[in-house]
Protein backbone atom coordinates (compact mmCIF):
# COMPACT_ATOMS: atom_id res chain seq x y z
CA UNK A 1 0.00 0.00 0.00
CA UNK A 2 1.32 3.31 -1.20
CA UNK A 3 0.66 6.63 0.92
CA UNK A 4 2.46 9.38 -0.72
CA UNK A 5 1.94 13.30 -0.65
CA UNK A 6 1.12 13.95 -4.60
CA UNK A 7 0.28 17.14 -6.71
CA UNK A 8 -2.93 18.67 -7.19
CA UNK A 9 -6.73 17.57 -7.20
CA UNK A 10 -7.74 16.09 -10.42
CA UNK A 11 -11.15 18.02 -12.07
CA UNK A 12 -13.46 14.86 -12.60
CA UNK A 13 -15.61 14.32 -15.87
CA UNK A 14 -19.38 12.43 -15.85
CA UNK A 15 -19.48 9.02 -17.16
CA UNK A 16 -19.34 8.65 -21.20
CA UNK A 17 -20.34 5.33 -22.63
CA UNK A 18 -18.87 6.47 -25.80
CA UNK A 19 -15.45 7.79 -24.45
CA UNK A 20 -15.55 3.99 -22.80
CA UNK A 21 -16.15 2.12 -25.73
CA UNK A 22 -13.36 3.92 -28.26
CA UNK A 23 -11.03 3.44 -24.79
CA UNK A 24 -11.93 -0.37 -25.45
CA UNK A 25 -11.10 0.15 -28.70
CA UNK A 26 -7.62 1.00 -28.68
CA UNK A 27 -7.22 -2.40 -26.03
CA UNK A 28 -8.54 -4.94 -28.69
CA UNK A 29 -11.77 -6.55 -29.81
CA UNK A 30 -11.88 -8.90 -26.77
CA UNK A 31 -11.95 -5.93 -24.71
CA UNK A 32 -14.56 -4.08 -27.33
CA UNK A 33 -17.02 -7.45 -25.90
CA UNK A 34 -16.26 -7.16 -22.51
CA UNK A 35 -16.96 -3.21 -22.50
CA UNK A 36 -19.79 -3.52 -24.74
CA UNK A 37 -20.99 -5.90 -22.29
CA UNK A 38 -20.32 -3.51 -19.10
CA UNK A 39 -22.11 -0.43 -21.05
CA UNK A 40 -25.39 -2.55 -21.49
CA UNK A 41 -25.24 -3.68 -17.59
CA UNK A 42 -24.41 -0.22 -16.78
CA UNK A 43 -27.79 1.00 -19.05
CA UNK A 44 -29.84 -1.39 -17.11
CA UNK A 45 -29.38 -0.81 -14.30
CA UNK A 46 -29.25 3.11 -14.35
CA UNK A 47 -32.91 2.63 -14.46
CA UNK A 48 -32.97 0.51 -11.41
CA UNK A 49 -33.02 1.41 -7.84
CA UNK A 50 -29.98 1.52 -6.10
CA UNK A 51 -30.03 -1.47 -3.85
CA UNK A 52 -30.73 -3.80 -7.08
CA UNK A 53 -27.65 -1.37 -9.05
CA UNK A 54 -25.41 -2.86 -6.31
CA UNK A 55 -26.41 -6.55 -6.90
CA UNK A 56 -26.19 -5.74 -10.49
CA UNK A 57 -22.42 -4.21 -10.96
CA UNK A 58 -21.16 -6.77 -7.66
CA UNK A 59 -22.59 -9.71 -9.75
CA UNK A 60 -20.73 -8.02 -13.21
CA UNK A 61 -17.74 -7.94 -11.66
CA UNK A 62 -17.45 -11.06 -9.85
CA UNK A 63 -18.55 -13.25 -12.62
CA UNK A 64 -16.40 -11.20 -15.17
CA UNK A 65 -13.02 -11.44 -13.21
CA UNK A 66 -10.72 -14.42 -11.48
CA UNK A 67 -8.96 -13.54 -8.54
CA UNK A 68 -5.10 -13.16 -9.44
CA UNK A 69 -2.47 -11.46 -7.41
CA UNK A 70 -0.76 -8.28 -9.49
CA UNK A 71 2.61 -10.25 -8.93
CA UNK A 72 0.80 -12.40 -11.40
CA UNK A 73 -1.06 -10.18 -14.08
CA UNK A 74 1.20 -7.65 -13.65
CA UNK A 75 4.36 -8.30 -12.53
CA UNK A 76 4.46 -5.89 -9.99
CA UNK A 77 4.14 -6.15 -6.10
CA UNK A 78 1.02 -3.66 -6.29
CA UNK A 79 -1.01 -2.02 -9.47
CA UNK A 80 -4.68 -0.39 -8.84
CA UNK A 81 -5.95 -1.53 -12.51
CA UNK A 82 -8.63 0.54 -13.93
CA UNK A 83 -12.32 -1.60 -15.03
CA UNK A 84 -11.30 -1.85 -18.77
CA UNK A 85 -7.39 -3.22 -17.53
CA UNK A 86 -9.10 -5.60 -15.26
CA UNK A 87 -12.10 -6.93 -17.80
CA UNK A 88 -8.46 -6.76 -20.48
CA UNK A 89 -6.78 -9.25 -18.30
CA UNK A 90 -10.12 -11.03 -17.23
CA UNK A 91 -8.22 -11.04 -13.35
CA UNK A 92 -7.93 -8.74 -10.47
CA UNK A 93 -6.98 -8.62 -6.87
CA UNK A 94 -9.03 -7.03 -4.24
CA UNK A 95 -8.48 -3.49 -4.97
CA UNK A 96 -9.50 -4.28 -8.39
CA UNK A 97 -12.63 -5.62 -7.81
CA UNK A 98 -13.51 -3.20 -5.87
CA UNK A 99 -12.29 -0.30 -7.86
CA UNK A 100 -14.37 -1.66 -11.20
CA UNK A 101 -17.73 -2.11 -8.54
CA UNK A 102 -17.04 1.97 -7.48
CA UNK A 103 -16.55 3.32 -10.76
CA UNK A 104 -19.39 0.86 -12.55
CA UNK A 105 -22.03 2.07 -9.72
CA UNK A 106 -20.98 5.43 -10.18
CA UNK A 107 -21.58 5.18 -13.72
CA UNK A 108 -24.90 3.96 -13.57
CA UNK A 109 -25.62 7.23 -11.42
CA UNK A 110 -25.12 5.92 -7.69
CA UNK A 111 -23.16 9.65 -5.98
CA UNK A 112 -19.94 8.62 -4.97
CA UNK A 113 -20.55 10.56 -1.97
CA UNK A 114 -22.24 7.13 -0.97
CA UNK A 115 -19.51 5.03 -2.37
CA UNK A 116 -16.02 4.22 -0.30
CA UNK A 117 -13.28 2.12 -1.04
CA UNK A 118 -12.75 0.57 2.78
CA UNK A 119 -8.98 -1.08 3.76
CA UNK A 120 -9.76 -4.29 6.48
CA UNK A 121 -8.03 -6.39 7.99
CA UNK A 122 -9.86 -9.95 7.23
CA UNK A 123 -10.04 -12.98 9.02
CA UNK A 124 -9.60 -15.92 6.95
CA UNK A 125 -8.44 -19.61 7.45
CA UNK A 126 -7.28 -18.43 10.88
CA UNK A 127 -5.32 -15.66 9.25
CA UNK A 128 -5.46 -11.94 8.87
CA UNK A 129 -4.99 -10.62 5.96
CA UNK A 130 -4.98 -7.57 4.18
CA UNK A 131 -7.66 -6.52 1.66
CA UNK A 132 -10.42 -4.01 0.51
CA UNK A 133 -13.89 -3.77 -0.22
CA UNK A 134 -16.48 -1.36 -1.12
CA UNK A 135 -18.89 0.14 1.39
CA UNK A 136 -22.33 1.88 0.42
CA UNK A 137 -24.06 4.22 2.55
CA UNK A 138 -27.84 4.90 1.67
CA UNK A 139 -27.26 8.16 3.73
CA UNK A 140 -24.58 9.28 5.76
CA UNK A 141 -23.77 7.49 9.29
CA UNK A 142 -25.85 4.61 8.19
CA UNK A 143 -24.82 0.92 8.61
CA UNK A 144 -22.71 0.14 4.58
CA UNK A 145 -23.76 -2.64 3.20
CA UNK A 146 -20.67 -4.44 1.52
CA UNK A 147 -19.32 -5.51 -1.93
CA UNK A 148 -16.75 -8.12 -1.34
CA UNK A 149 -14.99 -10.63 -3.96
CA UNK A 150 -14.84 -12.87 -1.06
CA UNK A 151 -18.59 -13.39 -0.94
CA UNK A 152 -20.91 -13.16 -3.37
CA UNK A 153 -23.42 -11.64 -1.49
CA UNK A 154 -24.27 -7.47 -0.52
CA UNK A 155 -24.14 -8.08 2.79
CA UNK A 156 -24.47 -5.46 5.59
CA UNK A 157 -21.08 -4.94 7.68
CA UNK A 158 -23.01 -6.05 10.46
CA UNK A 159 -22.70 -9.35 9.11
CA UNK A 160 -19.11 -9.39 8.14
CA UNK A 161 -18.09 -10.04 11.94
CA UNK A 162 -14.68 -10.81 9.82
CA UNK A 163 -13.94 -7.46 8.97
CA UNK A 164 -11.81 -5.13 10.70
CA UNK A 165 -11.77 -1.87 8.60
CA UNK A 166 -9.00 0.50 8.98
CA UNK A 167 -9.54 3.42 6.82
CA UNK A 168 -11.40 4.20 3.71
CA UNK A 169 -11.80 6.69 0.88
CA UNK A 170 -13.18 7.98 -2.41
CA UNK A 171 -12.79 11.08 -4.84
CA UNK A 172 -13.99 12.89 -2.54
CA UNK A 173 -12.14 12.22 0.89
CA UNK A 174 -10.05 9.85 3.33
CA UNK A 175 -10.99 8.55 6.58
CA UNK A 176 -9.61 6.84 9.53
CA UNK A 177 -11.79 3.64 9.68
CA UNK A 178 -15.43 4.56 8.60
CA UNK A 179 -16.30 6.86 10.35
CA UNK A 180 -17.88 10.60 9.52
CA UNK A 181 -14.69 12.95 10.01
CA UNK A 182 -12.33 13.44 6.76
CA UNK A 183 -8.62 12.29 7.32
CA UNK A 184 -7.84 14.83 4.34
CA UNK A 185 -7.65 14.83 0.01
CA UNK A 186 -7.21 11.12 -1.01
CA UNK A 187 -6.11 12.27 -4.29
CA UNK A 188 -3.16 14.06 -2.45
CA UNK A 189 -2.50 11.28 -0.28
CA UNK A 190 -2.87 7.81 -2.10
CA UNK A 191 -0.51 8.15 -5.10
CA UNK A 192 -2.13 4.85 -6.27
CA UNK A 193 -5.54 6.31 -6.07
CA UNK A 194 -4.80 9.86 -8.08
CA UNK A 195 -3.17 7.97 -10.64
CA UNK A 196 -6.41 5.38 -11.30
CA UNK A 197 -8.83 8.49 -11.23
CA UNK A 198 -6.52 9.53 -13.89
CA UNK A 199 -6.88 6.68 -15.86
CA UNK A 200 -10.50 6.21 -15.22
CA UNK A 201 -11.20 9.62 -16.48
CA UNK A 202 -9.40 9.61 -19.36
CA UNK A 203 -11.48 5.76 -20.03
CA UNK A 204 -14.38 7.60 -19.48
CA UNK A 205 -15.89 6.36 -16.58
CA UNK A 206 -16.03 9.34 -14.34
Amino acid sequence: MAVLVAGPVLALAAYDAARVLEAAAARGPRVVEQAQALVQQIERSGVSEELQRLKDINDFFNRRLAFKDDAVTWNLPDYWASPLESLEKRAGDCEDYAIAKYFGLAATGVPTAKLRMVYVRARLQGQSLAHMVLAYYAQPGAEPLILDNLRPEVLPASQRSDLTPVFSFNTEGLWQGVGQVTAGDPLARLSLWRELVAKVRAEGFL
